[in-house]
Protein backbone atom coordinates (compact mmCIF):
# COMPACT_ATOMS: atom_id res chain seq x y z
CA UNK A 1 0.00 0.00 0.00
CA UNK A 2 1.43 3.56 -0.34
CA UNK A 3 0.79 6.00 1.86
CA UNK A 4 1.49 9.57 2.15
CA UNK A 5 2.09 12.05 5.42
CA UNK A 6 1.23 15.21 4.27
CA UNK A 7 2.39 17.33 7.12
CA UNK A 8 5.38 15.99 8.49
CA UNK A 9 6.29 19.22 10.22
CA UNK A 10 3.75 18.95 12.54
CA UNK A 11 6.17 16.16 14.83
CA UNK A 12 9.26 17.55 15.86
CA UNK A 13 12.70 16.33 13.43
CA UNK A 14 13.78 14.41 16.34
CA UNK A 15 10.86 11.87 16.00
CA UNK A 16 12.03 8.81 14.41
CA UNK A 17 9.31 8.20 11.72
CA UNK A 18 9.37 4.55 10.88
CA UNK A 19 7.35 3.13 8.06
CA UNK A 20 4.32 0.91 8.71
CA UNK A 21 4.80 -2.48 8.31
CA UNK A 22 2.88 -3.44 4.47
CA UNK A 23 3.32 0.08 3.13
CA UNK A 24 5.72 -0.82 0.16
CA UNK A 25 5.19 3.11 -0.62
CA UNK A 26 5.74 6.08 1.48
CA UNK A 27 6.23 9.68 0.90
CA UNK A 28 6.42 11.94 3.62
CA UNK A 29 6.21 16.18 2.98
CA UNK A 30 7.34 19.35 5.21
CA UNK A 31 4.20 20.65 4.62
CA UNK A 32 0.75 20.37 1.99
CA UNK A 33 -0.78 23.68 0.34
CA UNK A 34 -4.67 23.15 0.03
CA UNK A 35 -4.21 23.37 -3.53
CA UNK A 36 -1.67 20.81 -3.42
CA UNK A 37 -3.88 17.87 -1.20
CA UNK A 38 -5.61 16.07 -4.10
CA UNK A 39 -2.62 16.03 -5.98
CA UNK A 40 -0.66 14.17 -3.55
CA UNK A 41 -3.08 11.74 -2.12
CA UNK A 42 -4.40 11.04 -5.83
CA UNK A 43 -2.22 7.64 -5.51
CA UNK A 44 -2.46 7.06 -2.03
CA UNK A 45 -4.26 4.20 -0.27
CA UNK A 46 -3.74 5.68 3.36
CA UNK A 47 -3.32 9.09 4.49
CA UNK A 48 -1.83 10.36 7.38
CA UNK A 49 -2.10 14.05 8.06
CA UNK A 50 -2.14 16.53 11.46
CA UNK A 51 -4.03 19.81 10.63
CA UNK A 52 -4.65 19.69 6.79
CA UNK A 53 -8.09 19.75 5.94
CA UNK A 54 -9.56 17.77 4.10
CA UNK A 55 -13.94 17.91 3.18
CA UNK A 56 -16.22 16.20 0.95
CA UNK A 57 -15.30 17.68 -2.16
CA UNK A 58 -11.93 16.79 -1.78
CA UNK A 59 -12.50 12.74 -0.81
CA UNK A 60 -14.70 12.58 -3.96
CA UNK A 61 -11.62 13.12 -5.89
CA UNK A 62 -9.83 10.09 -3.98
CA UNK A 63 -11.03 6.82 -5.31
CA UNK A 64 -7.97 5.30 -3.95
CA UNK A 65 -8.29 6.14 -0.39
CA UNK A 66 -8.57 3.82 1.72
CA UNK A 67 -7.69 5.21 5.41
CA UNK A 68 -6.98 8.65 6.97
CA UNK A 69 -5.46 9.19 10.03
CA UNK A 70 -4.78 11.85 12.14
CA UNK A 71 -1.73 12.15 14.04
CA UNK A 72 -3.51 13.92 16.53
CA UNK A 73 -6.70 13.03 19.03
CA UNK A 74 -8.92 15.72 17.58
CA UNK A 75 -10.57 15.49 14.12
CA UNK A 76 -12.20 18.15 13.72
CA UNK A 77 -10.42 18.87 10.35
CA UNK A 78 -11.86 15.50 8.46
CA UNK A 79 -15.34 15.63 6.77
CA UNK A 80 -15.85 11.84 9.05
CA UNK A 81 -19.10 11.74 7.47
CA UNK A 82 -18.49 11.94 4.35
CA UNK A 83 -15.31 9.74 4.68
CA UNK A 84 -17.83 6.99 6.10
CA UNK A 85 -19.98 7.32 3.44
CA UNK A 86 -17.76 6.91 0.82
CA UNK A 87 -16.10 3.86 2.64
CA UNK A 88 -12.71 5.79 3.73
CA UNK A 89 -11.85 4.69 7.41
CA UNK A 90 -10.96 7.31 9.97
CA UNK A 91 -8.53 7.06 12.72
CA UNK A 92 -6.96 9.35 15.38
CA UNK A 93 -4.64 8.49 18.03
CA UNK A 94 -5.91 8.66 21.16
CA UNK A 95 -4.51 8.51 25.36
CA UNK A 96 -0.67 9.73 23.96
CA UNK A 97 -0.35 12.87 25.27
CA UNK A 98 -2.57 13.03 28.82
CA UNK A 99 0.64 13.42 30.72
CA UNK A 100 2.44 15.87 28.50
CA UNK A 101 -0.83 18.27 28.69
CA UNK A 102 -1.31 18.00 32.36
CA UNK A 103 1.83 19.82 32.97
CA UNK A 104 1.70 22.26 30.79
CA UNK A 105 -1.57 22.99 32.15
CA UNK A 106 -0.10 23.37 35.26
CA UNK A 107 2.54 25.54 33.68
CA UNK A 108 0.09 27.91 32.33
CA UNK A 109 -1.50 27.71 35.55
CA UNK A 110 1.35 28.95 37.92
CA UNK A 111 2.79 31.10 35.60
CA UNK A 112 -0.57 33.08 35.80
CA UNK A 113 -1.17 32.86 39.03
CA UNK A 114 2.17 33.72 40.34
CA UNK A 115 2.46 36.17 37.21
CA UNK A 116 5.74 34.66 36.29
CA UNK A 117 6.45 36.64 33.58
CA UNK A 118 6.55 40.27 35.15
CA UNK A 119 8.64 38.82 37.69
CA UNK A 120 11.29 36.97 35.37
CA UNK A 121 11.72 40.51 33.58
CA UNK A 122 11.95 42.33 36.13
CA UNK A 123 15.46 41.02 37.01
CA UNK A 124 15.98 40.57 33.58
CA UNK A 125 15.58 44.32 32.78
CA UNK A 126 16.84 45.90 36.22
CA UNK A 127 13.47 46.55 37.73
CA UNK A 128 14.31 45.05 40.70
CA UNK A 129 17.93 46.41 41.03
CA UNK A 130 16.39 49.86 40.60
CA UNK A 131 13.53 49.24 43.58
CA UNK A 132 16.25 48.20 45.45
CA UNK A 133 14.25 46.61 48.26
CA UNK A 134 15.25 42.56 48.53
CA UNK A 135 11.82 41.59 46.90
CA UNK A 136 9.21 42.84 44.57
CA UNK A 137 5.47 42.22 45.68
CA UNK A 138 3.66 43.44 43.17
CA UNK A 139 1.48 41.76 41.32
CA UNK A 140 0.03 40.01 43.58
CA UNK A 141 1.22 36.13 44.14
CA UNK A 142 -1.52 34.09 44.75
CA UNK A 143 -1.88 30.04 45.67
CA UNK A 144 -3.61 27.42 44.50
CA UNK A 145 -3.72 25.71 47.69
CA UNK A 146 -7.65 26.02 48.50
CA UNK A 147 -8.77 27.57 45.45
CA UNK A 148 -11.91 25.73 43.51
CA UNK A 149 -10.87 24.67 39.99
CA UNK A 150 -14.01 23.73 37.26
CA UNK A 151 -13.02 21.88 34.50
CA UNK A 152 -15.02 21.69 31.64
CA UNK A 153 -14.60 18.71 29.76
CA UNK A 154 -13.69 15.70 31.51
CA UNK A 155 -12.02 13.10 29.66
CA UNK A 156 -8.46 11.49 30.18
CA UNK A 157 -7.18 15.27 30.82
CA UNK A 158 -9.52 16.47 32.65
CA UNK A 159 -9.33 13.37 34.83
CA UNK A 160 -5.61 13.75 35.41
CA UNK A 161 -5.52 17.63 35.92
CA UNK A 162 -8.20 16.30 38.90
CA UNK A 163 -5.66 14.35 41.08
CA UNK A 164 -2.73 17.13 40.55
CA UNK A 165 -5.21 19.60 41.51
CA UNK A 166 -6.12 17.83 44.50
CA UNK A 167 -2.67 17.25 45.30
CA UNK A 168 -2.44 20.99 45.33
CA UNK A 169 -5.08 21.43 48.27
CA UNK A 170 -7.20 22.42 45.15
CA UNK A 171 -11.32 21.70 45.16
CA UNK A 172 -12.47 20.20 42.17
CA UNK A 173 -15.55 20.54 39.75
CA UNK A 174 -16.71 18.52 36.88
CA UNK A 175 -19.04 20.70 34.78
CA UNK A 176 -22.13 18.80 33.47
CA UNK A 177 -22.81 19.95 30.09
CA UNK A 178 -25.19 23.38 29.87
CA UNK A 179 -28.36 22.66 29.85
CA UNK A 180 -28.45 19.25 31.49
CA UNK A 181 -28.71 17.68 35.15
CA UNK A 182 -25.97 16.37 36.23
CA UNK A 183 -25.24 12.75 36.12
CA UNK A 184 -24.37 12.05 39.35
CA UNK A 185 -23.05 13.51 42.18
CA UNK A 186 -19.30 13.76 40.98
CA UNK A 187 -20.73 16.18 37.91
CA UNK A 188 -21.65 19.93 39.18
CA UNK A 189 -24.69 21.88 37.40
CA UNK A 190 -22.50 24.15 34.63
CA UNK A 191 -23.96 27.44 35.97
CA UNK A 192 -22.53 26.25 39.51
CA UNK A 193 -18.87 25.55 38.32
CA UNK A 194 -18.93 29.38 36.34
CA UNK A 195 -20.30 30.76 39.33
CA UNK A 196 -18.05 29.06 42.31
CA UNK A 197 -14.59 28.99 40.63
CA UNK A 198 -11.15 30.43 40.61
CA UNK A 199 -9.97 28.84 37.91
CA UNK A 200 -11.46 27.58 34.99
CA UNK A 201 -9.99 24.76 32.80
CA UNK A 202 -11.38 24.42 29.08
CA UNK A 203 -10.63 20.20 28.16
CA UNK A 204 -13.31 19.88 25.85
CA UNK A 205 -13.50 18.92 22.30
CA UNK A 206 -14.54 21.45 19.87
CA UNK A 207 -18.28 20.58 18.61
CA UNK A 208 -20.83 22.53 17.34
CA UNK A 209 -22.20 22.71 20.93
CA UNK A 210 -18.84 23.93 22.55
CA UNK A 211 -17.94 26.51 19.52
CA UNK A 212 -17.43 29.88 21.38
CA UNK A 213 -18.26 28.58 24.63
CA UNK A 214 -17.18 31.30 26.25
CA UNK A 215 -18.52 34.32 24.80
CA UNK A 216 -20.06 37.31 26.53
CA UNK A 217 -23.27 34.83 27.87
CA UNK A 218 -20.76 32.73 29.59
CA UNK A 219 -18.05 35.48 31.09
CA UNK A 220 -21.66 37.37 32.35
CA UNK A 221 -21.83 34.12 34.39
CA UNK A 222 -18.55 34.44 36.45
CA UNK A 223 -18.95 35.56 39.84
CA UNK A 224 -14.89 34.97 41.22
CA UNK A 225 -13.49 36.77 38.26
CA UNK A 226 -11.67 33.35 37.62
CA UNK A 227 -8.52 32.58 35.78
CA UNK A 228 -9.42 31.14 32.56
CA UNK A 229 -7.18 28.32 31.07
CA UNK A 230 -7.47 26.79 27.28
CA UNK A 231 -5.59 23.68 26.47
CA UNK A 232 -8.51 21.95 24.32
CA UNK A 233 -9.30 23.77 20.83
CA UNK A 234 -8.95 27.81 20.08
CA UNK A 235 -12.19 27.98 18.91
CA UNK A 236 -13.52 27.34 21.97
CA UNK A 237 -13.18 30.92 23.11
CA UNK A 238 -14.55 33.90 21.48
CA UNK A 239 -11.18 35.89 21.03
CA UNK A 240 -13.03 38.82 21.61
CA UNK A 241 -15.05 38.22 24.67
CA UNK A 242 -11.74 37.11 26.43
CA UNK A 243 -10.48 40.49 25.63
CA UNK A 244 -13.23 42.62 26.53
CA UNK A 245 -13.63 40.49 29.74
CA UNK A 246 -9.75 41.14 30.69
CA UNK A 247 -9.86 44.92 29.31
CA UNK A 248 -13.26 45.09 32.27
CA UNK A 249 -11.52 43.38 35.00
CA UNK A 250 -14.24 40.82 34.80
CA UNK A 251 -11.59 37.80 34.66
CA UNK A 252 -8.08 37.76 36.44
CA UNK A 253 -6.33 36.55 33.64
CA UNK A 254 -6.11 34.18 30.59
CA UNK A 255 -3.49 31.36 29.32
CA UNK A 256 -4.05 29.86 26.08
CA UNK A 257 -1.62 26.77 23.91
CA UNK A 258 -4.55 27.06 21.30
CA UNK A 259 -6.20 29.90 19.22
CA UNK A 260 -8.61 29.69 16.78
CA UNK A 261 -6.35 30.40 13.41
CA UNK A 262 -3.00 29.02 14.18
CA UNK A 263 -0.73 30.50 14.13
CA UNK A 264 -2.95 33.63 15.30
CA UNK A 265 -3.50 36.84 12.80
CA UNK A 266 -1.83 39.77 13.42
CA UNK A 267 -5.59 41.13 14.46
CA UNK A 268 -6.53 38.69 16.66
CA UNK A 269 -7.61 40.56 19.82
CA UNK A 270 -6.21 37.56 22.40
CA UNK A 271 -2.89 39.70 20.80
CA UNK A 272 -4.03 43.18 22.31
CA UNK A 273 -3.63 41.61 26.05
CA UNK A 274 -0.23 39.75 26.05
CA UNK A 275 1.81 42.19 28.00
CA UNK A 276 -1.05 41.53 30.80
CA UNK A 277 0.45 40.28 33.92
CA UNK A 278 -1.93 37.10 33.98
CA UNK A 279 -1.70 36.28 30.44
CA UNK A 280 0.18 33.96 28.89
CA UNK A 281 0.43 32.05 25.52
CA UNK A 282 2.39 29.05 23.91
CA UNK A 283 1.84 28.12 20.16
CA UNK A 284 -0.10 24.92 20.68
CA UNK A 285 2.46 22.94 21.97
CA UNK A 286 0.85 21.59 25.23
CA UNK A 287 0.57 17.84 23.50
CA UNK A 288 4.10 17.86 22.33
CA UNK A 289 6.85 16.86 24.87
CA UNK A 290 8.99 14.16 23.06
CA UNK A 291 7.87 11.45 24.95
CA UNK A 292 4.63 12.36 23.93
CA UNK A 293 5.15 12.56 20.22
CA UNK A 294 7.37 9.23 20.49
CA UNK A 295 4.36 7.03 22.20
CA UNK A 296 1.96 9.06 19.03
CA UNK A 297 4.13 7.35 16.41
CA UNK A 298 4.54 4.19 17.68
CA UNK A 299 0.37 4.49 18.35
CA UNK A 300 -0.42 4.91 15.05
CA UNK A 301 2.35 2.87 13.49
CA UNK A 302 0.25 -0.23 14.99
CA UNK A 303 -2.87 0.88 13.99
CA UNK A 304 -1.91 1.12 10.40
CA UNK A 305 -0.06 -1.94 10.64
CA UNK A 306 -3.57 -3.46 12.24
CA UNK A 307 -5.81 -1.83 9.40
CA UNK A 308 -3.81 -3.31 6.36
CA UNK A 309 -3.76 -6.78 7.88
CA UNK A 310 -7.56 -6.74 8.08
CA UNK A 311 -8.15 -4.83 4.89
CA UNK A 312 -6.01 -7.65 2.69
CA UNK A 313 -7.92 -10.42 5.16
CA UNK A 314 -11.43 -8.95 4.09
CA UNK A 315 -10.14 -8.31 0.08
CA UNK A 316 -8.02 -11.50 0.29
CA UNK A 317 -4.83 -9.62 -1.09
Amino acid sequence: MKAVFLDRNTLSERIDVDIPKGVNQWVAFQKTAPDEIVQRLKPADIAIVNKVKIDEAILRQLPNLKLIHLTATGMDNIDREAAKALGIEVKNVAGYSTESVTEHFFMLLLSAMRALKTYHESVADGTWQKDGRFCLTEPAVLELHGKTLGIIGVGNIGKSITKVARAFGMRVLWAERQGVAPRNEEYTDFGKVLSQSDIIALTCPLTPETKHLVNEEFISKLRKKPLLINVSRGAVVDPQAVYEAIESNRIMGFAADVFEKEPPAADDPLLKIANHPRVIYTPHIAWASEHAQDKLWRILKQQVEEFIVKYKAEHKE
